[in-house]
């Protein structure tokens, strides 16, 4: 993994060990920055589920003004500080080692671009999406991988699945107002 683009770019990522994770392959990172490629400059960014960290810390190497990354797995926690140290981030980082949506409950702030991606199956999505949607700027966007014979909710409080995408057994999916 590494930094496609902006001035963190090439750098390169480490991913937490084993099998609990799954870092998104760099061709779907690269279709999730293109289909927001005008929302992430000054964003506030929420990257929950955050694995390596590698969708918070590309919108930061964009030119978003802070992330927050909510993870609750220690071995990934630390990967996530590692790659943000490395990275030279770790100054418009918050890294919170707590269950995500437990987090949603009392979220600081609002945010304009939100990233979720949950354990695959877990029933962890239809939980974590609508108090994402409650925490999110007016005009935000809300991006979700999944697996791509996964349902996803038409909808999230004001928030509408806007469109989905197939990237071989992954599906990106937006919502919008």
């Amino acid at each position: 993994m590494r930094i496609i683009t902006g001035s963190g770019r090439g750098r390169r990522l480490a991913a937490p060990p084993g099998q609990d994770t799954r870092p998104t392959s760099e061709l779907v990172k690269e279709a999730v920055f293109s289909m927001i490629q005008f929302e992430v400059e000054g964003a506030a960014v929420l990257d929950i589920f955050a694995g390596s960290g590698q969708m918070g810390i590309e919108a930061l190497s964009r030119g978003a003004r802070s992330c927050v990354f909510v993870e609750n797995a220690k071995p990934a926690w630390q990967v996530i500080l590692a790659n943000l140290e490395h990275a030279g981030f770790a100054d418009k980082a918050k890294l919170i080692k707590t269950d995500a949506v437990l987090f949603l409950q009392s979220a600081p702030g609002l945010f304009d671009v939100a990233f979720l991606d949950p354990p695959y199956k877990s029933g962890l999505l239809e939980k974590a999406l609508p108090p994402v949607a409650r925490v999110m700027r007016e005009n935000g966007v809300i991006v979700i991988e999944t697996e791509l014979n996964e349902d996803v909710p038409e909808s999230a409080g004001e928030f509408l699945l806007y469109r989905s995408y197939r990237y071989g057994k992954t599906k990106i999916a937006q919502y919008r107002q």
